[in-house]
């Protein structure tokens, strides 16, 4: 079989490749633009491997896209813009890449024999949820631009499926950490900066809750659906670690042998949703569930970035 992967060169579609060359026969083929958060460097240790290809190349660019998607069996679509506080900033970019990109390759793969597209999304289309976890029948009810546009173009997936017939799936994955991710979001931020002997800037009291999975767990989740996923079905993701901000950041504290003075308090972002919770009884049912516990999780993350200052270094600046 061949697996097409968008956004291949960015933190969790990245991993996923790693996954799949380990648990497959698979050829892969990576599609990916290499903007800020996607880099060659992420790609080092399996770009050689002779079931790999690497394309540069836009999701918006059909003729890119219609070259490249030729004879592939299987799409899993990861390629997007991602940072909540960048689409805070401006949201072009967002819509156009999350919404047109998704939306011409729903279309390109509905012109082909592709047996499978597998949509990456997020929980964060539900929006926020004071108690009980969401479900995947729940509505959407996004607050950032970036959620917006992620739950537009799960909508847009989904009437791919419908009208053209395109065997579209969809995962909704809480939070993710792990190697490779870029210097921009929570937990590589503060980790980056804490090791770098600076502070780590905590939105607000620090009360927000999300439930944080490891991107291998999340990986082998996605892998699960790509094989046994019903088609037209959405899938959540989640591994039950529901932390606060604040309870995060002291054990990332405690890891990186920092203390609490460590904390600068900043304003909170407009629209921050307080608590993302999804239920995932229904990935679950399939034979899936989380490996890696929360602590030894970070401990893990915490030592990847400690093995690989020449990875990260370069990247802070660009993630100002």
């Amino acid at each position: 079989m061949k697996v097409l992967v968008t956004g291949g060169a960015g933190f969790i579609g990245s991993n996923f490749v790693r996954f799949h060359l380990a648990n497959s026969d698979d050829e892969v083929t990576i599609l990916d633009s290499l903007t800020y958060a996607g880099s060659r460097d992420t790609l080092s240790d399996f770009i050689e491997n002779p079931r790999i290809s690497f394309v540069e190349g836009d999701i918006c660019d059909r003729e890119k896209v219609t070259a490249t998607m030729a004879g592939h069996h299987l799409v899993v679509h990861f390629a997007a813009e991602s940072h909540v506080d960048r689409s805070i900033k401006g949201s072009e970019r967002f819509i156009t890449t999350n919404c047109v990109g998704t939306n011409l390759l729903c279309d390109v793969a509905a012109q082909m024999d592709v047996q499978r597209f597998v949509h990456i999304s997020t929980d964060e289309t539900y929006g926020s949820r004071t108690n009980g976890s969401f479900t995947e029948l729940d509505k959407l009810e996004p607050s950032s631009p970036y959620a917006a546009s992620k739950a537009a173009s799960d909508l847009i997936a989904l009437g791919h499926h419908t009208t053209h017939d395109l065997p579209v799936v969809i995962t909704r994955s809480s939070n993710n950490y792990g190697p490779f991710q870029f210097p921009e979001k929570l937990i590589p931020l503060f980790v980056t900066n804490l090791l770098d002997g600076s502070s780590v800037p905590l939105y607000g009291d620090g009360a927000n809750v999300r439930d944080w999975i490891h991107v291998a767990d999340n990986c082998a989740a996605i892998s699960n659906v790509l094989q046994n996923g019903e088609i037209g079905e959405i899938y959540n993701i989640g591994a039950g670690n529901e932390v606060s901000n604040l309870d995060l950041t002291k054990m990332l504290i405690n890891l990186c042998k920092r203390d609490e003075s460590a904390i600068t308090r900043v304003d909170d972002r407009p629209g921050h949703d307080f608590r993302y919770s999804v239920d995932s009884t229904k990935i679950r049912d399939l034979g899936w569930a989380p490996q890696i516990d929360l602590q030894a999780g970070l401990e893990a993350t915490v030592r990847w970035y400690q093995d690989n200052e020449t990875w990260w270094r370069p990247k802070t600046t660009k993630a100002q």
